[in-house]
């Protein structure tokens, strides 16, 4: 018997929505308090002054002003000035 019906969608044919991870906001750009800088799985980037990591490893402004870029001794780090 076939495992499978005849003339029918495959059963394992979804797919898992997206995750929408990445840069949100980027150099240069203004921020207000609680907007989403970068959306990440794991630090890829670390919270600098003026910026907080949330569970989800969300790094998040915590202060009005601009984002900023650094890399510091091989690591990438997000300041908000």
């Amino acid at each position: 018997m076939a495992h499978t019906k005849a003339q029918k969608a495959v059963s394992g044919n979804r797919d898992s929505a997206a995750k929408k991870r990445g840069v949100k906001l980027f150099g240069g750009e203004s921020v207000n308090p609680g907007n989403i800088i970068i959306r990440q799985k794991g630090t890829k980037f670390k919270p600098g002054v003026g910026t907080m990591l949330g569970n989800d490893f969300t790094i998040m402004a915590t202060k009005k002003g601009t984002v900023t870029f650094k890399k510091r001794l091989g690591q990438r780090y997000v300041f908000v000035k």
